[in-house]
């Protein structure tokens, strides 16, 4: 196991402690002394794989990192391919909400069963003031998406007399929001609520 050590814009891959008290040693405004040696030897011998920062400073670091790399230059790429790798997880997450939004917006015209928590807002009657209570909302509708059930019952819920203007309702793609596709045909065709 080699180590990585960089210091602002001074870097070198150590193969052992003495490359790594000599590069230390090379960079005037860092002192090193048993101690510090100690910690890092420390850090070396653990199974930790996370990197270590040596304070030097106020505010100053130097950053120590394992690695298999035999030279720099194996070091310095294995870095980008760890980038890469990293950018392409995010591309995986923004995949994931357009085939999640895709998914709402796909036609499946028929029966759908859907639940939605929301916080209402009710009146206490004791004292007049207004609280935010979780209140489930569950129905079977007819509907030509789940984007278009959901919204059917946001606009449901929105035109309800009974449910203040001021109750906050979750977005569609929510862990809040919960829907079933039933098929074309059910043997109740109403509207439950």
């Amino acid at each position: 196991m080699n180590l990585y050590v960089r210091y602002f814009d001074h870097e070198t891959l150590a193969y052992n402690m003495d490359d790594v008290v000599a590069f230390l040693g090379s960079i005037g405004e860092i002192k090193v002394d048993n101690n510090a040696i100690d910690r890092i030897m420390n850090f070396v011998e653990s199974d930790s794989i996370y990197p270590y920062r040596l304070k030097v400073s106020y505010s100053n670091y130097v950053l120590f990192l394992k690695t298999e790399a035999k030279d720099m230059e194996e070091f310095k790429y294995l870095e980008k391919m760890r980038k890469e790798q990293r950018a392409a997880e995010h591309m995986t997450m923004a995949e994931k909400k357009r085939l999640q939004q895709d998914l709402l917006n796909e036609q499946h015209e028929g029966w759908y069963e859907a639940s939605l928590l929301f916080k209402r807002v009710i009146m206490n009657p004791e004292n007049g003031k207004c609280q935010y209570v979780d209140t489930v909302f569950r129905v079977r509708l007819k509907a030509v998406s789940a984007m278009d059930c959901y919204n059917r019952i946001i606009e449901h819920l929105q035109n309800r007399q009974d449910v203040d203007p001021r109750s906050q309702f979750p977005s569609v793609k929510s862990n809040n929001f919960e829907y079933k596709f039933l098929g074309e045909e059910t043997e109740k065709k109403e509207e439950t609520e």
